[in-house]
């Protein structure tokens, strides 16, 4: 199989089934047209009807199956590092655009099984630039999924209003919120995530390149050190207030709460999305040098956990069932658990970035947040509003960038293409 695991190292040509040669289009006079001229699994479960699970599991040279019911990069693993690219559409020849999801989607295909884009990155004619930028030549696939997204600005365009699914809603103005719309919002976005930074920068990288002229990129985050798992038989793993993070996030074989909490349903409205779920993006600036400086009662306070173990107040070990009133009113444990959100439940897939100074001398670090859930309205907002009221952590910071995008449902099988339930009149 081509699109898949049938390879585990990167080569300079292509199979069947690959992207159109964008050397192959020029040597008939068409400089690249068709290509469009822009948190517990971890088992080797892994089937072709549905990314629920890493098939790869700790082995981080392993390829993720990319057709199935749903998405890979949601309920998958979570990979060490990730590459976030939101893009603005360029044309307003819906024709154009669904060719360039259908040309992404096989690019996607093939870099997500370790094979380069197109007819590789060397061996071409001299006279035209390469189908594959060559960076991750000799790598393995590093567990490397892409995962793609549509915001709401894209149903302002092709006619798309009335499909725009109700529970697509734009996220309201929370309290100490200091977004930046310039790295806000977006008509779409690819998450791709890797074990490897360079395989998931060369993977954003391409698609890019396929799309130049007909979307750009409008901003983009590079993250590291997940934040939280899907896999709860593995450690935890810490944020960079040193605090564990995400340890009751729902594991992807966790089959039930996946369907009652990630997936849309049928019946949930807008038939195109079933299968799907909705990302909430979040960058999330950390005051890194006034938490350093907090004692430790305090810190551990303003979480409700022990920075050792991670076991709620009163208790002794991580996963033992917290009693949330034992905690400060204030406390983030308290405020974020479902309990006191009446059942509201996201699946989590966030990681660290340092990204330089601020220009005063303090890190620009924190954390980029990334949340996956059936239904935004039932899923981020109520528990956001009642962090962003009296969250204690919120001393320390502070929300910066913003979005949400419906994510559609996986791709099936070599026929099917990202965005075919939305855009195929068929479907």
């Amino acid at each position: 199989m081509t699109d898949t695991q049938d390879s585990t190292e990167r080569t300079g040509s292509a199979d069947n089934g690959s992207a159109p040669s964008r050397r192959s289009l020029i040597g008939w006079g068409g400089a690249g047209l068709a290509l469009g001229a822009a948190a517990a699994g971890g088992a080797v479960a892994m089937t072709r009807t549905g990314n629920d699970v890493d098939p790869a599991g700790s082995d981080t040279g392993g390829a993720v199956p990319f057709h199935g019911a749903h998405q890979a990069g949601i309920a998958t693993a979570v990979q060490d590092r990730l590459h976030f690219a939101a893009f603005d559409v360029k044309t307003d020849d819906r024709a154009a655009f669904v060719q360039l999801l259908k040309d992404w989607t096989q690019a996607a295909a093939r870099m997500t099984a370790g094979h380069t884009v197109g007819d590789g990155a060397y061996g071409g004619l001299p006279e035209a630039p390469p189908d594959d930028t060559g960076e991750a030549l000799g790598l393995s696939p590093s567990r490397l999924t892409l995962t793609i997204g549509f915001g709401p600005s894209l149903f302002e365009k092709f006619g798309l209003a009335d499909r725009r699914p109700d529970a697509l809603v734009d996220l309201p103005q929370f309290p100490g919120d200091n977004l930046d719309k310039t790295r806000s919002n977006g008509d779409l976005c690819v998450q791709a995530c890797a074990d490897d930074p360079q395989v998931a920068v060369h993977a954003i990288r391409n698609l890019v390149r396929i799309g130049f002229g007909t979307v750009a990129i409008r901003w983009s985050q590079l993250g590291f050190g997940k934040t939280s798992s899907t896999t709860p038989s593995a450690q935890t793993p810490r944020n960079l207030m040193g605090f564990k993070d995400g340890t009751r996030n729902i594991a992807g074989t966790e089959t039930d709460r996946l369907r009652k909490f990630v997936w849309v349903g049928e019946g949930d409205g807008g038939d195109w999305m079933t299968g799907g779920s909705y990302l909430v993006a979040r960058r999330i600036r950390m005051d890194i040098e006034s938490w350093d400086r907090t004692s430790l009662q305090e810190q551990e306070d303003v979480f409700g956990r022990d920075k050792g173990e991670g076991a709620p107040v009163g208790k002794a070990k991580e996963h033992d069932k917290p009693f949330l009133k034992a905690m400060k009113p204030d406390a983030h444990v308290r405020l974020a658990h479902p309990d006191a959100n009446h059942g509201a439940t996201i699946l989590r897939r966030g990681y660290s970035f340092t990204d330089g100074t601020d220009g005063l001398g303090r890190l620009e670090a924190g954390l980029f947040f990334l949340a996956y859930q059936r239904d935004v309205r039932k899923g981020f907002i109520p528990v956001q509003r009642a962090l962003s009221r009296a969250d204690a952590l919120n001393e320390y910071i502070q929300h910066v960038s913003s979005a949400v995008f419906a994510v559609p449902p996986g791709v099936r099988d070599k026929d099917d293409w990202w965005g075919r339930t939305l855009f195929s009149k068929e479907a």
